[in-house]
């Protein structure tokens, strides 16, 4: 059997200027992320906001895993801050849509990944919060996103002993590609470091009581790789995700049983 991962939609907001569904909303997915999902054998389920006699619990109690994309900025509204620029004014109703899911995931115990944005709105979510934008708010830091070569912008990383990324992967040092302007700030309660740049911006975040709460979320594109030998290994963290989702499932039916 299949599992079923929920995977949260990026937002086109309503636009009178659109030649295509001119006013309306819509939801979608960057293909390569449906793809990450298939080659390993899951199903990938969009979901949409839960709206009239749909509630949140409705739309997630047959999934195994939620996968949280990446895409538009969270908005600084998320986390009780201004926008330091109107560039980064962010999607405020994407992240209300994302936290509802992240919790009502959190509540049933069942696994999440968050990728890129994923980690930034999971952190917010529990309670942290955001630089709105590396190159204005921090001094010295690497070029974590050129438009120029987008996904072939690359940068090592180093991973904290003991980790579930060290975990993961059974290696201290990495290199992934580098597709984002923003990055945690305040590390959210109940929140680890996994990994940082060079820099010091954080690259990847666990629970810090993962047997209990099993998410994890890191700042790079794994769907964006062709598994390049001098990167991380994509096919290696989806395959433990879904391991994740496969054991939880297999534990919540025994218990129902």
């Amino acid at each position: 059997m299949f599992l079923k991962i929920g995977v949260s939609g990026c937002f086109f907001h309503s636009d009178p200027t659109r030649p295509i569904f001119k006013g309306k909303t819509l939801l979608y997915s960057e293909e390569s992320m449906l793809q990450y999902l298939m080659k390993e054998g899951a199903i990938p389920v969009i979901l949409p906001r839960a709206f009239g006699k749909i509630h949140v619990s409705d739309l997630t109690n047959d999934l195994d895993g939620l996968l949280l994309q990446g895409g538009s900025d969270v908005s600084p509204e998320s986390y009780n801050e201004e926008p330091i620029d109107p560039k980064w004014v962010g999607d405020f109703e994407r992240d209300q849509y994302e936290i509802e899911l992240i919790h009502e995931f959190i509540k049933n115990r069942k696994p999440i990944l968050g990728i890129c944005r994923g980690l930034q709105i999971l952190n917010v979510a529990l309670g942290g919060t955001l630089y709105q934008d590396i190159e204005t708010q921090l001094k010295d830091k690497l070029n974590h996103r050129n438009w120029d070569i987008y996904d072939q912008n690359f940068h090592d990383i180093s991973i904290e002993n003991g980790s579930l990324i060290e975990k993961i992967f059974d290696i201290n040092q990495g290199r992934v590609n580098s597709i984002h302007h923003q990055s945690v700030k305040d590390l959210a309660p109940g929140l680890v470091v996994d990994a940082r740049a060079p820099d010091g911006i954080i690259e990847a975040i666990s629970s810090s009581n993962i047997d209990n709460e099993k998410l994890f979320a890191i700042q790079w594109h794994p769907e964006f790789q062709n598994d390049e030998k001098d990167l991380l290994s994509a096919k290696t963290l989806i395959r433990y995700f879904l391991d994740w989702c496969r054991t939880t499932n297999d534990n919540s039916r025994s218990h129902n049983e």
